[in-house]
């Protein structure tokens, strides 16, 4: 079982906005902030913007919706949605210095009229039931062992026929990872399922799956793309992932894409609808 206080303190980041509004400061980012501008860091998953394009093309947000971005960590994804279909958006997470951070930058990019985001568990949501019209979760999965009592909560705050979007990390066989990666900086902090334990959790919610995608041939291509313009380049960006994964994010990054090409993990999306 994954411990609360010991996810949040491997994602805490002291001095996050600061660390932020410097970078932004070296790269000469003008006011108001330009959202491909920040999704060099705050789509801080596998494929970044492509990958949430991807996922939420799938879940047919439309204007005027209630979306829920669950474990939004700085709300890359969550003003993405807002921006392409007009959403209103909310976002949760249990690390407080990414939501303060996030909202700092969605005041900063003009967007606090269709995104906040809020500090909390995503297994015990300060919402009330039937809220949601759709939800979307991007490598939150990894961290919460209880998959049944997540997609349960999920399943209270979406109305009937809500859409729900998952798109993390899964255990294709019996990993033996090493650490650190992304999400966990050890074995404490990781609950790794395979998919057939998401897809128990969601049915045993009233969810009916829609459609399932290994995007490991993405996620390979990514890297090598990635690993090719860090090649060329004189050191790191100025804007990038290591400004939210820390000093040790090449390392992360490295032990993750190994994992993927030895096929003990894969990042896989899944698609459910509430109700049949």
């Amino acid at each position: 079982m994954t411990d609360v206080s010991e996810v949040a303190e491997h994602y805490s980041s002291k001095s996050l906005l600061d660390r932020i509004e410097a970078a932004l400061a070296e790269a000469g980012a003008k006011r108001p902030l330009d959202l491909e501008t920040l999704a060099l860091f705050d789509e801080f998953h596998i494929g970044g913007r492509q990958a949430t394009e991807h996922l939420l093309k799938r879940i047919g947000i439309s204007a005027g919706s209630r979306v829920l971005d669950l474990g939004c960590g700085l709300g890359g994804p969550a003003r993405y949605v807002a921006k392409v279909s007009t959403a209103r958006v909310t976002g949760l997470d249990l690390t407080e210095d990414f939501v303060t951070a996030g909202n700092a930058l969605t005041g900063q990019a003009l967007m606090v009229d269709l995104v906040d985001l809020r500090q909390g568990s995503i297994l015990d949501m300060p919402f009330e039931d039937d809220q949601f019209d759709a939800a979307y979760m991007i490598h939150v999965g990894m961290n919460i062992a209880n998959k049944p009592a997540l997609a349960a909560e999920v399943a209270r705050v979406l109305k009937p026929g809500g859409m729900f979007g998952i798109y993390d990390v899964m255990a294709v066989d019996e990993p033996d990872l090493t650490y650190p990666v992304p999400w966990a900086s050890g074995p404490e902090q990781s609950a790794l399922s395979a998919p057939q334990i998401y897809r128990d959790a969601l049915r045993g919610a009233g969810f009916s799956l829609q459609s399932e995608t290994n995007r490991s041939d993405f996620a390979k291509e990514f890297f090598a793309r990635l690993a090719d313009r860090q090649s060329k380049a004189d050191g790191p960006p100025v804007l990038g992932l290591h400004l939210v994964m820390g000093p040790d994010t090449a390392i992360k990054i490295r032990n993750m894409v190994a994992a993927i090409h030895g096929h003990q993990i894969a990042p896989i999306e899944m698609i459910a609808r509430l109700g049949a």
